[in-house]
């Protein structure tokens, strides 16, 4: 079995399933304050996060085969510098704080929400 290297992220890719992709860009670019990009692929609507090659990229995904879901595997989107400030957006944006700013000791601070689309997303930041 081949193990991951040193320069090797675990994470490559993620998809939030949405129901409106619309509405969920609209969400994650006010809470945010970023612009992502929309496109088609393989008969899914698509909306790209901002990346910069190497790092792990994802996006949000509208398709028969992508449910909304407070189950399951659970992301963690960066918030840096101070992920509060991200938590302070999102119910203006329609979303739902369900776990407020905690200390992870060293390791920074972490949140949960759930988004305009019922995702349970975490966000992590040093402050």
């Amino acid at each position: 079995m081949e193990k991951l290297g040193a320069n090797t992220n675990a994470l490559n890719w993620f998809e939030i399933s949405v129901t409106d992709i619309e509405r969920a860009q609209k969400f994650y670019e006010t809470i945010f304050e970023v612009t992502m990009h929309p496109m088609e692929m393989m008969g899914m609507q698509m909306s790209m996060f901002p990346s910069e090659s190497p790092k792990s990229c994802g996006a949000l995904v509208q398709s028969p085969n992508h449910k909304p879901s407070t189950e399951g595997a659970v992301i963690y989107l960066n918030a840096n510098p101070d992920l509060q400030l991200v938590l302070d957006r999102i119910e203006k944006a329609g979303g739902q704080v369900t776990m407020p700013k905690t200390s992870i000791g060293e390791n920074g601070n972490m949140a949960f929400f759930i988004d305009t689309e019922g995702n349970m997303v975490g966000l992590h930041s040093g402050e």
